[in-house]
């Protein structure tokens, strides 16, 4: 590091001295909390940004965002060349860098680090970061200080692509490094076309007149709805009417949004019996989670919940049946077009949902739970499906999937025109370009089930009875030390503490269909047990009796 450089670090960095008494760890979702203390942690993301563009060569993101947090809260993450998360090799770097306490325990540790990743910081070679955040009320000031940690290294430069979604920014990083145009109107046209290819390829739609093209959103009164706003300009065939859009109707994700329709499993604020038989989708607060739901006639509050897993079992559904399409006709053709189709899920998947899968002749797979394990393993297959029960999730192609989907489609174009084996290539390669490659997207994956629902000419209720999902329960106990356990097999198995595990699957025998795991949390000093039974009245006792053996085992007496 030259002088020019040290004291530039030095200079801005005493701007932005750390929280007293504050310990921040970036998680998959980045550095979460309350937006007052993090003007420190936004500027040093800043830099760890810039270290990383440098390092990569390529484009970096860095969104600022705290999703499905309360509106008081923000947080910073940083979307890799490939517009995923960043790099888990990278995490303990980053949480260094956030806590080191003093200006001079910061330079040092960039110096150090950047000798050891062989990054030149004497200003030699440029770096490009695009920076964007959502509409929160404290994202602007603590946008400048990112900004200003950017700047802070010599040839970084951030680029402000505005208010944006989670998901934009990072299709942003991903297709910019591909050479492709990036702007949000390409975005928005992305979609847009996809969405419409797919409604003309609909070999039913002479069948449609009586669809039901209603469909109401609720944007959690965040960026989502907003861009949803624009977006709708440009679909033909949906009749969206967007509440909690963000114009000053409510709060961010106050008693509206994913996460509260799917913990909560009741109506969002605007929503009500003028609803009855509607479909019905929230986003959450930066639009990367979705999930579905209907308001019942006679109920006051409540709803039937659509959640990401049967997001994900309409996808897997669809896709295999084009790849089915696709193999019937590849002897005849003499076209080898033989994808591996992958379902990945983590255990608080329902196992109801794992079954239906299985029983689909789907290979699905569980990894720890994460959105960063969930894409990295969706990642190893031709075609990966992910989502979480939440509503996070996606689509990923390889790249050799989409080699082989581009020819075939040219090739059954010359012999099958117009044919369903030559639309069902292209189906896929709609799909391909309509659902977000980079993380879970609101806005491309709602057009991606209400093309499918049409497709296949199915109300929500016909997809909401797939498969009836088993009663279940979520606890945590509070304990001493969360490090004390141990877990194996996608965190369904405890490997220690020893005997733990042998008397949790002795509570598991005693209900029928009875499923149990537990896991230490990220971030605090708890266990979490989830529980799954035939009844609601099995799978709460099944809960309450291992969190009571997680309580002998290591609690410190108090669990919920």
């Amino acid at each position: 590091m030259n002088k020019e450089q040290l004291d530039l670090l030095l200079r801005e960095s005493d701007r932005f001295p750390p929280p007293h008494g504050m310990r921040l760890s970036y998680g998959t979702a980045g550095f979460r909390e309350d937006a007052s203390v993090l003007l420190s942690t936004m500027y040093r993301v800043g830099i760890l940004a810039a270290l990383r563009a440098l390092k990569t060569e390529a484009v970096i993101g860095l969104m600022i965002t705290a999703s499905h947090n309360k509106v008081s809260d923000n947080g910073v993450k940083i979307a890799d060349p490939s517009g995923g998360m960043l790099t888990q090799e990278w995490e303990p770097f980053a949480n260094a860098l956030a806590n080191a306490p003093s200006s001079r325990d910061l330079v040092r540790l960039i110096n150090e680090f950047a000798e050891k990743e062989n990054i030149l910081l004497d200003g030699s070679k440029s770096a490009q970061i695009l920076v964007a955040r959502d509409t929160r009320p404290s994202g602007e000031v603590l946008l400048d200080a990112a900004k200003n940690g950017i700047g802070s290294i010599i040839g970084a430069v951030a680029q402000d692509m505005g208010t944006l979604t989670t998901p934009q920014l990072h299709w942003m990083v991903h297709v910019r490094n591909k050479g492709l145009e990036s702007s949000e109107l390409d975005y928005f046209n992305g979609l847009s076309n996809s969405f419409k290819w797919l409604l003309d390829s609909n070999p039913n739609n002479s069948e449609l007149n009586d669809w039901d093209n209603r469909l109401v959103v609720d944007g959690a009164n965040g960026v989502g709805g907003q861009k949803l706003e624009l977006l709708k300009e440009k679909l033909n065939g949906l009749a969206i009417e967007i509440r909690n859009s963000g114009k000053g109707e409510g709060v961010l994700n106050e008693r509206v949004g994913a996460d509260f329709v799917q913990k909560e499993k009741t109506v969002p604020c605007s929503f009500g019996s003028q609803d009855v038989g509607i479909r019905c989708v929230s986003f959450d607060g930066d639009a990367d989670r979705l999930v579905y739901f209907t308001v019942p006639s006679g109920s006051s509050n409540k709803i039937n919940l659509v959640d990401g897993d049967k997001i994900l079992s309409l996808f897997a559904i669809f896709i295999k049946e084009q790849l089915t399409i696709l193999a019937a006709r590849s002897k005849d053709t003499k076209i080898a077009f033989e994808p591996r189709l992958g379902v990945v899920q983590t255990a608080y998947a329902n196992g109801a949902s794992t079954r239906y899968l299985k029983d689909l002749g789907l290979e699905v797979v569980l990894t720890p739970t994460g959105v960063k394990y969930l894409h990295e393993k969706a990642a190893e297959y031709d075609i990966g499906i992910y989502f979480e029960a939440n509503g996070h999730g996606t689509v990923l192609f390889s790249d050799y999937c989409i080699s082989l989907l581009q020819p075939v489609s040219w090739e059954l174009s010359n012999v099958f025109a117009g044919s369903e084996t030559h639309k069902a290539a292209l189906r896929l390669l709609a799909i391909s370009k309509l659902i977000n490659q980079a993380v879970g997207d609101a806005l491309s994956g709602l057009l991606l089930v209400e093309a499918i629902l049409r497709h296949k000419n199915w109300s929500i209720h016909k997809w909401s009875e797939l498969y009836q999902d088993l009663p279940s329960r979520q606890l945590k106990v509070k304990v001493v030390d969360r490090t004390a356990v141990e877990t194996s097999n996608a965190e369904t198995k405890v490997v220690k503490p020893p005997g733990l595990q042998e008397a949790i699957d002795l509570e598991i025998a005693k209900y029928p269909q009875g499923r149990c795991f537990i896991r230490p949390s990220g971030t605090e000093d708890v266990i979490r047990v989830y529980a799954e039974a035939s009844t609601q009245e099995a799978a709460d006792d099944l809960a309450t009796s291992v969190a009571k053996l997680v309580d002998q085992f290591l609690g410190d007496g108090s669990s919920k």
